[in-house]
Parts: C-alpha cells; structure tokens; sequence
C-alpha cells in the first residue's frame, strides 16, 4: 500500500489509522469536519472536496467518521421514542453520508491493482445480531450504510475486478462516542481498533468484497 486516504482522519480512530499507516511508509491523505470543512451530510461539500483531489490514486479509502448522539438526541430505548427528526439525522450521517462518499471518492481508487474502500460501520448494525432491541435509529441507519456497501461491491468489481469494499465493526473503541455507553462493554483503544482494522482490510480478499467484518477478524451477520 502506498497511498490511503482517510475520511474523518481528526476523530480517535481516524487519528490512530492516520499515524498507524504512516509508520509503515504509507503517505495518507486527510480530511476531517473540523479541520478542512468536509461535511458528510451536505452533497456540495463532499463533492467539492473530492474533485480537489482529482487526478490522485488511492490504494486505500476508509471512512472512519459516524456519530452516535447527534444534536444531543440520545438513543432511543423503545420504538415509543422514535422520533423522525432524529431518525432523519442519523441517516443522513451514517447512511445516506457514506452513499456520498462511495459515490465521490470511490472513483479515487486505483483501477488497476487491489483497491479497498472500507467504512466504520457497527455490530449493532446487524439484523441478525439484534437480541436487545432499541437504538433503533443507529440501528437503521448502520443496516443501510451496510446495504449502500454490498451494492457498491457488485457495481465496482465490474470496474475493478481486484476492488475490495469493507463494512467494519471497530470494536467498542474508547473516544467520546462511546464513552457514555460503554460502562458495561470492554473497551480496546484506537491504536489497537486501528491495528486490527487494517489487518483486516490487508487480508479480505476481492471475492469477499462487499462483506461485514469485526476488528477481529470475524464475519459479522448482515
């Protein structure tokens, strides 16, 4: 890997896989809300900010941004709290946010040898793992960016026969997503989610793009 860039590169995660792959020579590319303005919910943001980068070739583009609580709206313990606002912003975040990035810097990949596009997606994002219910909008709006990935996949290994697009359980990761709700979780760092992440992105191969995966190394249920 020679080239990565990292979507969210100011957050925990996004920091430790920054410094991560620069340690073993990798130049990485990084954009961030707070330091160079790319807002994942506004479509003219995401787009201005990858056509400054046109003409470039990743190896590696990894989004590592997401947010559980948004506008102080927190979690939902049962369906009798839904609200549509807030189920409005989670999706548009977590969901319709990712769609954006796979539709402006995907094409940033390399066309000619293994390419991967991976993302931060969540365990609680599976359908088949649910056994607690509630957080039903993070819920909904992780299973999305899930399907937005699988899709994805099919499209680009017409493309790119070498591409591999990743969904990514990190871990219960100690930054101030979690650090509400992570009382009762063992937590791992993002240096360590960081570390066994890429592990991962380095060891999928292309027939099992499009796949959902936890940071350690084990397949997560759709």
């Amino acid at each position: 890997m020679r080239d990565a860039l990292i979507i969210g590169a100011s957050g925990g995660i996004g920091q430790a896989m920054t410094r991560l792959l620069e340690s073993r020579g990798v130049a990485v590319t990084g954009l961030s809300r707070s330091r160079d303005g790319l807002d994942l919910t506004d479509a003219a943001s995401v787009e201005r900010h990858a056509g400054a980068l046109q003409g470039r070739s990743f190896d590696l583009v990894m989004n590592t941004t997401g947010a559980l609580v948004i506008d102080g709206q927190q979690p939902e313990k049962t369906t009798a709290a839904i609200d549509a606002d807030a189920m409005a912003a989670q999706f548009a975040l977590n969901a319709t946010g990712v769609a954006l990035a796979v539709r402006h810097f995907a094409p940033l990949m390399r066309r000619d040898a293994r390419a991967v596009f991976a993302t931060l997606s969540a365990r609680v994002g599976s359908i088949g793992d649910n056994r607690l219910g509630g957080w039903v909008a993070y819920r909904a709006a992780k299973a999305a960016q899930n399907q937005i990935l699988r899709t994805a996949a099919i499209e680009w290994s017409r493309r790119n026969r070498h591409s591999v697009f990743l969904a990514l359980h990190p871990g219960t990761v100690e930054t101030p997503l979690t650090e509400k709700y992570a009382a009762r979780h063992p937590t791992i760092t993002p240096e360590r989610s960081a570390e066994a992440l890429l592990g991962v992105i380095e060891r999928v191969p292309p027939e099992d793009s499009g796949s959902f995966w936890d940071w350690k190394g084990q397949r997560v249920p759709w």
